[in-house]
């Protein structure tokens, strides 16, 4: 049996002529550079969505990547901040989320549709994956057998550096709590607190630590990794936590600061729309 590096580049081989949605994590990126490499720049297409929702750095990383390794790259809006029912931010909002992106992929071009999911991806609340069923995205790692695993070790193989290691990163809008409105503003108030924490504990580039600004209906939550918590203790933490309520935007300003252990999908909030907890 072929190794799931060679099935995938296989897979891409029968997919032909792809458009690679690529956010700027390890997953997209990663298939993003195999698909060059097999396919070359006039059958591999990459796409990258800017949008509120995705750090700034993201967006600079796929154009990095791109401008060094010679990609086909088209940067487009998807869109979704013009759609009250992803703005709403019910628990299912992913599909909102996705169904924009990929409607504005297949205007820009008719070539199959490839994402980033991974197997690991099947066993949570990916309300995405139902959009992308409904557009005809293929899943090249699942398709080849691959968990997240797999795929940092194959972004090392293929020499993608610092890439393999990158700590998840969902979109920005995966921190704000099922039921509170999208603004544009709280999302960039998320990632700069993100930013300003993560360089307080030298947190970058360190695919085992987490830092997530979580806005609630209660407040203001920034959950960590163990490592990282720990680590946040004395007069620094008093300090973080006066100037992430100095910052923070609107009402925001008036509610509690408080630092607790990561959770997964801990913004999901099941019985407010349609399904239950998803990774974020």
């Amino acid at each position: 049996m072929s190794s799931p590096p060679i099935r995938l580049e296989a897979v891409l081989a029968e997919i032909g002529s792809v458009a690679v949605a690529v956010s700027g994590g390890v997953d997209s990126v990663t298939l993003a550079a195999l698909a060059h490499r097999v396919l070359g720049p006039d059958a591999a297409l990459m796409v990258h969505a800017a949008s509120p929702a995705v750090p700034a750095e993201a967006t600079a990383r796929v154009r990095a990547e791109a401008a060094r390794a010679g990609w086909s790259l088209r940067v487009i809006e998807a869109g979704e901040f013009s759609d009250p029912a992803y703005r709403a931010n019910p628990v299912n909002r992913c599909f909102f989320c996705k169904t924009n992106l990929y409607g504005a992929i297949a205007r820009v071009t008719d070539r199959t549709m490839a994402s980033g999911a991974n197997l690991d991806d099947l066993g949570e609340y990916r309300p995405g994956l139902d959009a992308a069923a409904e557009h005809g995205v293929r899943h090249p790692y699942v398709e080849a057998g691959l968990d997240k695993a797999a795929v940092r070790r194959l972004s090392r193989d293929i020499g993608l550096g610092a890439v393999a290691d990158l700590p998840s990163a969902p979109c920005l809008s995966s921190r704000v709590e099922t039921g509170i409105r999208i603004e544009p503003e709280v999302l960039a108030f998320i990632h700069a607190v993100e930013r300003r924490v993560g360089a307080a504990l030298g947190a970058g580039g360190d695919a085992k630590r987490a830092v997530r600004c979580r806005v609630r209906a209660a407040g203001i939550v920034v959950e960590l990794d163990p490592t990282s918590l720990a680590a946040l203790d004395g007069p620094g933490r008093g300090e973080l936590e006066g100037w992430i309520a100095a910052q923070a935007p609107g009402r925001l300003a008036a509610g509690a600061v408080r630092f607790e252990p990561y959770r997964t999908g801990s913004a999901f909030l099941v019985g407010r729309g349609a399904g239950a907890g998803a990774s974020a």
